[in-house]
């Protein structure tokens, strides 16, 4: 695990920005942003009721937005800021890109790779949780709530 920094919060911000993007469109409300040298080269947000697709989670469309922005397969100079904790499907894509770091908001005790298959994450990948927990907690929560 590394260090939080100050700029973990202000990316987080804008991965939340998106997550509220997501449940305006009646979409799970997750985000995610990837930086790569201080700079968001990707946002992101659910859209697998708006494409007809279960893979078009955030952290793919994440993935695929860096990939083609910086022109190759690996992310492994990346952070991924994520409001929810990552699926395991989401996680193995993660695996491969070789992304640097994720840093989450909110844990998925049903569904989150961690609690599933953590030896999913790359080797050389940090994790960091619980940045903006709360918050990230609190959007997902409510949008069940308003489903139910």
């Amino acid at each position: 695990m590394s260090e939080i920094t100050f700029s973990d919060q202000y990316y987080m911000k804008q991965a939340f920005v998106e997550a509220q993007k997501a449940q305006e469109k009646n979409e799970v409300p997750v985000g995610a942003v990837v930086v790569c040298n201080n700079q968001i080269i990707a946002r992101t947000h659910n859209l697998t009721e708006t494409l007809n697709d279960v893979t078009a989670h955030a952290e793919m469309l994440a993935i695929t937005s860096a990939a083609e922005f910086l022109g190759g397969k690996y992310l492994n100079e990346c952070t991924l800021y994520v409001t929810l904790e990552p699926c395991v499907m989401c996680a193995g894509a993660l695996n491969w890109s070789q992304i640097k770091r994720i840093v989450y908001g909110a844990s998925d005790d049903k569904r989150g790779f961690a609690r599933c298959q953590p030896s999913l994450i790359h080797p050389k990948t940090e994790v960091i949780t619980g940045i903006m927990q709360e918050e990230c907690q609190a959007i997902i929560q409510e949008f069940f709530r308003q489903k139910r």
